[in-house]
């Protein structure tokens, strides 16, 4: 099950954004992750099976304040079919050109 987390972050510099990124990708099932919003405060974790609870405590310890925006189930893209590729017929065998060989006598 796919799962979108906003987590919004106060803080102040880019220094606290990158830790705070580090603190996400280190984080189990994580597979996407981004700083979004108007003031770049809010942390947008994308993957399959994330503890939110556990990542906003381990943000607060280490950055501040963070509070849940929004988990939200992302469903899974549908496959598109598949457009069929027209298959290359091979020319026939008059209009290839034949390997040609070199014979080199050793005198």
């Amino acid at each position: 099950m796919k799962q979108k987390i906003v987590i919004r972050l106060s803080v102040a510099s880019d220094k606290c954004r990158s830790k705070a990124m580090v603190l996400a990708a280190k984080a189990d099932g994580v597979s996407k992750m981004g700083i979004t919003g108007d003031g770049k405060d809010q942390l947008e974790v994308e993957g399959d099976g994330i503890d939110t609870v556990c990542l906003v405590n381990c943000l607060r310890k280490k950055i501040g304040r963070a509070d849940i925006v929004k988990v939200e189930v992302v469903k899974p893209e549908e496959k598109k079919p598949e457009e069929k590729k027209p298959e290359v017929v091979p020319l026939p065998y008059g209009w290839c050109y034949p390997n040609y060989y070199q014979y080199h006598p050793h005198w």
